[in-house]
Formats: structure tokens, C-alpha cells, sequence
């Protein structure tokens, strides 16, 4: 029973491990493969890739607070609270970008925005479900 408990245990870092492991690959890729990314969000040359190379260094900086409650989920409880969080503003945020886009304009980054918005909506619901067996403390 005991190691039962134990295996169930380790289920909240292994929801926010997924998270955390996407997001930093995400922000690896930006930052070190700006060209591949840029034309998705309609941008081009220098100041695209200056752009993208930015988001991935705030999605690496963003991480931080997963990576403590990726290492202790019950001990550093808040920093999931905060990944919860910037999760969730993560998805809002997104959602009204994307409405800021006329309808049946700018096609391909509606679909990429779409992307983060369902990248993260499904980020948001790992960390909640972590959050959830954190407070039952299971």
C-alpha cells in the first residue's frame, strides 16, 4: 500500500513534466531556430527573427516556476500555483490576440495562434490536474 502511495505520488511531475518539457523545447527552438518560426507569425528578416528569438527566451524564462514544482510539487506548492496561473493567462491572453484578427484574414497565424491557444489550453489542464492530486495530497 505504502508503495502504492508512493507511485501515485509521482503522477503531479509527470503531468508537469510534460509541461515543462514542451515549453523549454518550445523555447529552445525559438530562440535558436528563429527563421523556421517567424514566417508563421507574418514576420520576416532581422527584426522577425529578433522577435521569435525573444519569445523563446521568456518561454525559457517562464519556466522557472515549473521546474521547482516539477522538482517538489508538494513542497514548492506555490510555484505550481504560479505555473497554474501563468498558464491560464498564457491561454486567455492568446484567446483575445486571436480576436484581435479579422475573420477569414492573416489565415496562417490565426492557425499558429490557434496553436498556442490549444497548446496551452491542454498545458493548463496537466498543471490543474496536477494541482488537483497536489491538494489531495496524493
Amino acid at each position: 500500500m505504502v508503495q502504492q502511495k508512493k507511485q501515485i505520488r509521482f503522477i503531479p511531475q509527470i503531468l508537469i513534466g510534460i509541461v515543462f518539457v514542451l515549453n523549454i523545447q518550445a523555447g529552445i527552438l525559438f530562440f535558436l531556430n528563429p527563421d523556421q518560426y517567424a514566417p508563421a507569425y507574418e514576420l520576416s528578416g532581422i527584426p522577425g527573427n529578433v522577435a521569435i528569438a525573444g519569445t523563446g527566451l521568456l518561454f525559457l524564462m517562464w519556466s522557472v516556476p515549473y521546474a521547482f514544482a516539477l522538482y517538489n510539487p508538494y513542497k514548492h506548492h506555490s510555484s505550481l500555483i504560479q505555473a497554474v496561473i501563468m498558464q491560464a493567462i498564457g491561454v486567455g491572453g492568446e484567446s483575445l490576440i486571436l480576436s484581435r484578427i479579422p475573420l477569414g484574414s492573416h489565415l496562417l497565424l490565426r492557425q499558429n495562434i490557434w496553436r498556442f491557444i490549444i497548446f496551452d489550453g491542454i498545458g493548463l489542464l496537466l498543471l490543474v490536474l496536477a494541482l488537483y492530486f497536489v491538494k489531495r495530497k496524493i
